[in-house]
């Protein structure tokens, strides 16, 4: 049975670091591309980073030179590691584990970024 779990969020003040973690089992995931997404109150689900297999990665415009994406492979695992957050970073941040024939999507966890 395949599991996804993050972990990592939390309150922060604007300006501060969080870093999120996405474990994953069940699976041999080290070919499937990862990402983390959000979805803030009234509003889409956005890709926020993803990275593929070979390491290549991709950043929303929004979080370029702030947050950075990492893979461990051999732990199944994908972090966010998130800088110089801003209020408008509060989301609940999801990740997901995805090639051409299945996506796996974790329940997400609480980013509050507030004085």
């Amino acid at each position: 049975q395949v599991q996804v779990v993050e972990s990592g969020g939390g309150l922060v003040q604007p300006g501060g670091s969080l870093r999120l973690s996405c474990a994953a089992s069940g699976r041999d995931f080290s070919s499937f591309t990862m990402g983390w997404y959000r979805q803030a109150p009234g509003k889409q689900r956005e890709l926020v980073a993803d990275i593929g297999s070979s390491g290549f990665t991709n950043y929303a415009d929004s979080v370029k030179g702030r947050f950075t994406i990492s893979r461990d492979n051999a732990k199944i695992t994908v972090y966010l590691q998130m800088n110089g957050l801003k209020s408008e970073d509060t989301a609940v941040y999801y990740c997901n584990y995805r090639n051409p024939v299945y996506l796996y999507w974790g329940h997400g966890t609480q980013v509050t970024v507030s004085s």
